[in-house]
């Protein structure tokens, strides 16, 4: 999961924006640290050639070195934010080669479900797409608040129930790259991992075709079971019958899932500890 090594044009400009801040930053703090080591230096006791001015109240040029270097450091890191944010619109179309892929995300407690309506399929914990097609992700929750992120190819974006986020992003490289939830979920958040496969534009509708010869189906009932608190270590696919259960689950047709519940308070004393504390 290097960020410093994306394999998207999306994960590309995320690590340029990071590089260029750092670099802007640095013009600061290098020359502030090389800046003590030689006040130190030629300040010390034992150099005669240095000015003792004990009476000094202000200079002009002083002032403007230490404030026009700030401001300049401001303006440019404003800059590279502002601009780079409107360039990386999570909506914002990302060509690519052949037909766009539609990927229908869900994250779960704690696993994430990805829906391919018009390939009928679905699976869980594991995204297959085809290399240099743009791939347009639409995101929900199926209880509280997540973040999707695949440092290689794409920004962070939230999941948040009953609402939907868009993603659009392109996989330039085939191989195999690391998803995560970015965002603390509850006692399985750090299972809450996701593999990204990424073919050539042939062998999707082969992956496509056996996929499709999956014995399970997700249906409603079938996902109210998958919604259910639990870390899933296998890679399970599904037949998906009904293109339409992205939109009933994003509009709460069918009901949320339960969300973490914290099962007992550690901060709040048991009855027979509190009476104990109070004899």
């Amino acid at each position: 999961m290097n960020i410093l090594d994306p394999q998207g044009p999306v994960a590309a400009a995320d690590s340029a924006i990071l590089i260029d801040s750092i670099a802007i930053m640095l013009a600061i703090v290098v020359p502030t640290i090389i800046a003590i080591f030689a006040f130190a230096f030629w300040f010390r006791a034992s150099n005669t050639r240095a000015r003792y001015l004990p009476d000094f109240a202000h200079s002009g040029r002083i002032e403007l070195v230490v404030w026009s270097i700030p401001a300049l450091t401001i303006i440019l890191l404003g800059g590279v934010a502002w601009i780079g944010s409107h360039q990386l619109d999570p909506r914002e179309p990302v060509p690519g080669t052949g037909s766009p892929v539609r990927v229908q995300v869900v994250s779960l407690d704690w696993k994430w479900l990805f829906i391919y309506p018009d390939q009928r399929v679905a699976t869980v914990n594991s995204l297959t797409v085809p290399v240099g097609a743009p791939l347009q992700l639409d995101l929900t929750s199926s209880s509280v608040m997540n973040v999707f992120f695949v440092p290689q190819l794409a920004s962070m974006i939230y999941t948040m129930n009953g609402m939907v986020t868009h993603l659009n992003m392109r996989a330039d490289q085939e191989g195999n790259y690391q998803g995560l939830s970015a965002h603390f979920s509850g006692d399985g958040f750090p299972d809450m991992m996701f593999d990204v496969h990424v073919i050539s534009p042939l062998d999707f509708p082969k992956w496509v075709e056996a996929t499709a010869k999956s014995g399970k189906e997700l249906t409603a009932d079938s996902y109210k079971q998958l919604s259910q608190q639990s870390v899933e270590t296998g890679r399970p696919t599904y037949r998906l019958p009904d293109p339409r259960l992205f939109d009933d689950i994003a509009t709460q047709r069918i009901p949320p899932g339960p969300g973490p519940k914290l099962v007992e308070n550690p901060a709040k004393p048991r009855p027979e500890s509190g009476a104990a504390s109070v004899r």
